[in-house]
């Protein structure tokens, strides 16, 4: 007998919202109803392990398009509904907390507010793309079928019915199609397989659906159908590669599947299998790409993609991996999760966060095995996502120094390959106190500056940065393993012996007047002092300690540092011809001394690779010294 009820308020008014729209992918509600067939069939299969005689010879759900009668067919063998079932379960929306959120969501009037994911409301998801739904059910608990039937207003009915089979049937029959929605796309035999295989790929029991095959015995037919016909396929692959034993899996299948799933024509540079079972379980399968790939530079394409329980969630899931590891592509599936958790319940959930820290730390690993193990790959990965790492170690303040410090590779003066601060620390000669360190878009440039005279002559080893995070990274390290970095082009080296220095010092109380006077010639300057770093060149610009002309460059072209500029020190050679002459013309006029500072300070510019403020100026004065030395 056919009986009418009343929808329950809150559960009216999320039909209101599936009705009218409110979430954006409507292909969602594809995934929600295979899900639960999934769901039905494991409950189907507990009963049956106490009572063999519920079982199934074999279980499967088939998705079934009609596009005659417009209708979409969703099948399953599973432990079916009572009348009982039918109204707790399609009748109500029976999670709490439900009420609260539809009230916040209709108060705040959020167009795109992802409901799915908010709360168990998967069959109603069908309510996005259906003007009527029927669900045929028959119960294993108690052998009653029974027919539901809505329109998605205020009532559905239910009725008793004549199902032969155990399991549920979903017939939902299509909106008209508006402007904006072709909702027959949902009857095509492509898209029903792309979304099958995009959202429920993984799901444990086969999914079928009918495909057309071509029959090659009758390929000299002229008309199509003549040699096509229908045939039941199963679409989804059903056990996970990543769920399967690492011994299972070639390297050849693990290349195969993530070109196919991550669109690269190369393989991984390394692929990285994680099983974890205990208070928290989940199953992780990450690859780190040959090459950076195409969407390797857009932020918003950073992620893992989700699973729960093999079925697909969310394609780029931010909280699973930091952002100075976005270039690692892969996936985590965790039966810990519930199928409808949305990103705002993501960012709060314990376990997300937990598993997000153990991948973090799996690629570390894997990165120091690598180094360890593997140099030649190493090199190769550390040209393309080095400067990543670097990122992450000079990020949050160093935070993760430690988890970083000993993964980082730089160019070095005295070696061929790039070495890391250990290799530099246990090759540093006796006496070396400091790791030292210079700034170079490569080593020859570095080779050519002036302050390296001393350090070449000593035989120490430096660290060569070419990229612009590299000097805020040492400096927010500061040292390692108990050495301190030390710039070669700021503050004392102290690479000169006692009586050197002191000569030097000695010589600067002597020539004091001479190198006041150069000062105040040089407003630029914090400071003109006689150089101790300095063996055959006339000058160079130092910066003192803090910022120094890399940061004030870099921070300058980020627009975050406007205004702020590294304190100039000239440091002249004392023993240097330039200087004797200078001082020669200081002796016989000392108006001339203005002249002569800027052009050695200029001079001093250039070499840092800094334009002069007046190159014009620069240009006249250079000049009037050439005509000058003729006459």
């Amino acid at each position: 007998m056919k009986e009418k009820m009343e929808f329950k308020t809150e559960t009216k008014r999320l039909l209101d919202m599936m009705i009218n729209s409110i979430y954006t992918h409507k292909e969602i509600f594809l995934r929600e109803l295979i899900s639960n067939a999934s769901d039905a069939i494991d409950k189907r299969h507990y009963v049956s392990l106490t009572d063999s005689s519920k079982a199934a010879d074999s279980y499967e759900i088939i998705v079934e398009a009609n596009k005659e009668e417009r209708t979409l067919t969703i099948t399953d063998n599973g432990i079916g509904m009572t009348k009982a079932d039918l109204v707790d379960h399609l009748g109500t929306i029976a999670k709490s907390g439900s009420k609260e959120f539809l009230e916040k969501i209709e108060k705040e009037k959020t167009p795109d507010v992802d409901i799915i994911g908010q709360f168990g409301v998967g069959f109603y998801s069908a309510f996005m793309v259906a003007k009527e739904i029927t669900v045929y059910t028959k119960s294993v608990v108690d052998g009653t079928a029974h027919v539901f039937t809505s329109l998605g207003l205020d009532s559905y009915d239910i009725d008793e019915c004549d199902k032969k089979e155990y399991g549920t049937q979903i017939v939902i029959s299509l909106r008209e199609n508006t402007e904006d929605i072709n909702y027959d796309d949902f009857l095509e035999e492509y898209q029903i397989k792309e979304l099958i295989k995009k959202y429920s790929d993984y799901v444990r029991y086969p999914i079928k659906t009918w495909v057309t095959k071509y029959d090659e015995k009758k390929e000299e037919e002229k008309d199509e159908e003549e040699h096509t016909h229908l045939e039941l396929e199963t679409i989804n692959s059903m056990l996970p590669i990543w769920k399967k034993n690492k011994s299972e899996v070639t390297d050849e299948e693990l290349n195969a599947f993530y070109k196919s799933k991550f669109m690269d024509y190369q393989d991984p540079i390394t692929t990285i299998h994680v099983n974890v079972e205990g208070m928290l379980t989940y199953n992780a399968l990450l690859f780190i790409p040959k090459k950076p790939i195409y969407d390797f530079n857009d932020r918003n394409e950073r992620g893992l993609q989700l699973y729960t329980k093999g079925v697909f969630i969310l394609d780029k899931c931010k909280d699973l991996i930091p952002e100075y590891l976005r270039f690692v592509k892969g996936l985590v599936d965790s039966a810990d999760l519930p199928l409808n958790i949305s990103r705002e319940m993501l960012q709060e959930d314990r376990s997300i966060k937990k598993i997000a820290t153990n991948v973090e730390k799996k690629i570390l690993s894997e990165l120091g095995r690598m180094l360890k193990n593997d140099r030649e790959k190493y090199e190769e990965f550390f040209n393309d996502y080095g400067v990543n790492l670097k990122y992450g170690l000079y990020e949050d303040y160093g935070a993760k120094k430690d988890s970083l410090k000993d993964l980082i590779i730089l160019t070095s003066l005295n070696q061929e390959k790039r070495i890391s601060f250990a290799e530099y620390k246990e090759a540093m000669v006796e006496g070396q106190k400091d790791i030292y360190y210079a700034v170079g878009k490569d080593k020859d440039a570095v080779l050519k500056l002036p302050q390296m005279d001393l350090i070449k002559n000593k035989g120490y080893d430096v660290l060569i940065l070419t990229d612009d995070v590299d000097e805020f990274m040492l400096q927010i390290l500061s040292e390692y393993d108990g050495v301190k970095f030390k710039s070669i082009n700021q503050g004392d080296l102290d690479l000169i012996d006692e009586d050197s220095a002191k000569k030097i010092d000695e010589l600067k109380e002597e020539k004091k007047d001479i190198l006041e006077d150069l000062k105040k010639a040089l407003p630029e300057c914090k400071d003109v002092v006689f150089s101790k770093r300095l063996v055959e060149a006339p000058c160079c610009l130092t910066a003192s300690e803090g910022l120094s002309f890399e940061m004030e460059r870099v921070l300058q072209a980020q627009h975050q540092g406007r205004g702020m500029k590294a304190e100039r020190i000239l440091e002249i050679n004392p023993n240097h011809e330039v200087f004797q002459a200078i001082e020669a013309a200081y002796t016989k006029d000392k108006a001339s001394l203005d002249k002569y500072a800027k052009l050695l300070y200029t001079q001093a510019l250039l070499m840092e690779g800094i334009l002069p403020s007046d190159p014009k100026e620069f240009s006249n004065s250079l000049c009037e010294l050439m005509i000058q030395s003729v006459k």
